[in-house]
Formats: C-alpha cells, structure tokens, sequence
C-alpha cells in the first residue's frame, strides 16, 4: 500500500510517516519500480502502535526504545511499564503544581473582592497582586 493508503488506515497524515521513518521508528518500505513506497501490514499495526503510546504520553524516543526491544525479540512489558509510571508520577506532581496554583488565584481572586479600587494608586503594579504576600 502506498503512503497514503497506511496514513488513512491509521490516522495519522504522510508527514508524521515520512517524520517516523526518518527517526528509525518506522522502518523504511520497500520502493515499487516507480519508486513510491510499498508498505505492508506490519507497517498499519506498528504505525497504529505508535499513535496508542504517543497518546499515553510516550515520547517518540520512549517510544522507539520500546519498539528496539520487540525488534530484538526481546520482552517489553517491564520497560513500557516503567516509562508509563515514571509518566504517572510526573503526571501526578504535575497536578499537585496545578491545584498549588489554583488556589493561589482563588486567594487572589478573594483578596480583589475585598479591596478598595479607588486605593490602587500606583502606576506600575496592580494592588491585588502587589502585596499579596503581605496579607497572606
């Protein structure tokens, strides 16, 4: 099947194919006499691969080192497992920053509600962020 033909079966355009193939993660096809590249069908289930774990959140490199150990025939569940929880847990602390700022613009927020607009009298900064250390 032509590029194309693989890039609707697994949808992802021919940009991101050509781009895989030039980093190693999809291996190069075969050429037809015209010259065109000739993917097969391992090409639809590694591309649709590629596609699952990106949207994990797999890097393309986590991704190709996945993809070298089932290349060399080798096991990858404890590999793939250790990327998905290292993700996990920067995920994780991730929403932990999110909810931390949060609720210091619902401290903000607050503190805007109980003061005076006509007291904001400086012309380089804004009295509901300015100072809000001071009535923390």
């Amino acid at each position: 099947m032509q590029i194309g033909e693989l890039a609707a079966q697994t949808g992802v355009t021919a940009k991101p194919v050509r781009y895989y193939e030039s980093i190693g993660v999809l291996p190069e096809p075969l050429r037809g006499p015209s010259g065109y590249r000739d993917y097969d069908a391992e090409a639809v289930v590694r591309l649709r691969f590629v596609r699952d774990a990106q949207a994990t959140g797999l890097s393309l490199a986590e991704i190709s080192s996945v993809l070298e150990l089932k290349d060399a025939g080798s096991g990858s569940c404890q590999h793939t497992t250790a990327l998905l929880e290292r993700h996990l847990t920067d995920l994780d602390q991730q929403i932990e920053r999110l909810q931390e700022a949060r609720a210091e613009l619902v401290r903000l927020s607050q503190r805007a509600q109980e003061l005076d607009p006509s007291s904001c009298t400086d012309p380089n900064r804004c009295q509901v962020i300015a100072g809000a250390d001071a009535a923390a």
